[in-house]
């Protein structure tokens, strides 16, 4: 089989990527030139473990291919994944001038039999969107190629995106014909052989399970944080509350760690998307307009117990922040609750001096530029700091030297919004220690 990708961000990439490793022709296509040289030198865009790999190897076997011809790449293909942004707009709503464009070049430049492929999330009558924009195209041309539109989300974790895609949960499929069913399921075979599931459903259903399951993943993160602030008022541990409802299997262990908030490129935008979906169709929300509300307020409680300790008095301090991504293993800085956290800090007057192990960069180019300091190694970060904050949980930071750590900081003040360390271990071994959930 060939298809075609277009849009190399992270879901385009991950996606041509891992259909090349199960044999599949693949060509991914994007209108920015930089990107594609990049790409055929073996330069990546973003950061995912293992991706670097799994790109060169199928570049190198001529199954992975980089374009911005998209006329010339859909020749022969028996899909077009259309995985492009959908930036939100002003009121919420997923902007679809990207997806809608892909649509009506496919429709402009198609010149057999093709099942147009949303990849990107988008919501509920964008199948229908994309449809008529295919339709249209075709109309202008007086052609009566036939095609059929599909939606297949995506369900991958940010640095756990390759095992994701080659080792599903579940595959949605939403089709409106048997044969674009037959097309997805072929092109989907060495996933199910494996007894991975593959669900297939209508179009407006696959395109709401993306938005249902992002929401409910964001919903168990704010509901947690909400517990954990109660947790601190009246005296209980969070930690043991956890534990106690995780072991009930309709609850489950996962997305019950409190913490700062949410960020990245799906739960804040799917949410904000979802909730003006309802809105369009006069439903009200209530509970996902919640959610985003405790989740903004969550981005800024770290920030908040440091003013109450210095007795709302940081000018001229010197705060180390370990971490920046908005989760580990990812260069991702999208809706970070490190930017909300650091900007509060920097309007209050501190200095900040920030270690992460791969988003720096990210962080220096699209948010946080020079204000602050950025050093390539945590105890860096240390010399001479009034206090550490601790914003994004990388694995590094779990086991660290604490004499170190004592012998770097002018004071040995923690704010922990990951609660990664044990509170009482902290405390007896003379350190300040602030965490989320436990007085």
């Amino acid at each position: 089989m060939k298809i075609a990708v277009v849009g190399t961000g992270y879901v385009g990439l991950v996606t041509g990527a891992c259909f090349a490793e199960v044999g599949i022709d693949v060509v991914c296509i994007d209108i920015d030139i930089n990107k594609i040289e990049n790409l055929k030198k073996g330069i990546l865009p973003i950061y995912e473990p293992g991706l670097e790999e799994i790109v060169e190897r199928n570049v190198a076997k001529h199954r992975l291919h980089f374009s911005t011809n998209l006329a010339e790449s859909i020749q022969g293909a028996d899909c077009a994944f259309i995985a492009v942004g959908t930036p939100p707009g002003e009121d919420g709503s997923a902007d679809l001038k990207y997806v809608l464009g892909v649509a009506a070049e496919i429709g402009q430049n198609m010149n057999d039999y093709i099942v147009v492929v949303t990849k990107s999330t988008v919501p509920v009558t964008t199948g229908e969107k994309v449809k008529a924009a295919v339709a249209a195209e075709l109309q202008k041309r007086n052609s009566d190629l036939t095609f059929d539109v599909a939606s297949n989300p995506e369900f991958l974790k940010e640095g756990a995106a390759i095992e994701d895609f080659l080792k599903p949960d579940r595959i949605v499929v939403g089709v409106e014909s048997a044969k674009a069913e037959e097309t997805m399921k072929k092109l989907y075979k060495p996933f199910t052989v494996n007894g991975h599931p593959i669900f297939v459903m209508d179009i407006p259903s696959a395109e709401m399970t993306k938005y249902a399951a992002n929401s409910m993943l964001a919903t168990k993160i704010s509901f947690m944080n909400d517990i954990a602030n109660l947790c601190e008022i009246v005296g209980a541990d969070v930690n043991m509350v956890r534990k106690g409802i995780g072991s009930d299997t309709r609850i489950g262990n996962k997305f019950i760690y409190p913490g700062i908030g949410y960020g990245g490129s799906c739960f804040p935008k799917d949410v904000k998307a979802l909730i003006k979906t309802a809105q369009d169709n006069n439903y009200d929300l209530q509970v996902l307009k919640a959610v985003e509300a405790v989740n903004e307020k969550q981005k800024s409680i770290l920030f908040d117990k440091v003013m109450k300790h210095y007795n709302n008095q940081i000018n001229g301090l010197k705060l180390a922040v370990w971490g920046l991504s908005f989760k580990p293993k990812t260069d991702d800085m999208r809706e970070a609750p490190s930017v909300v956290i650091i900007e509060k800090l920097l309007e209050q007057g501190a200095n900040v001096v920030a270690y992460d192990p791969v988003a720096a960069e990210e962080c220096k180019k699209h948010h946080l530029g020079d204000r602050i300091g950025y050093v390539e190694d945590p105890y860096e970060a240390l010399e001479g700091a009034d206090a550490l904050l601790i914003i994004t949980e990388w694995p590094e930071f779990r086991n660290p030297d604490m004499n170190m750590i004592v012998s770097k900081m002018k004071s040995k003040v923690i704010f922990d919004g990951r609660n990664i360390y044990d509170s009482a271990e902290m405390k007896e071994a003379g350190f300040t220690y602030y965490c989320i959930g436990i007085k």
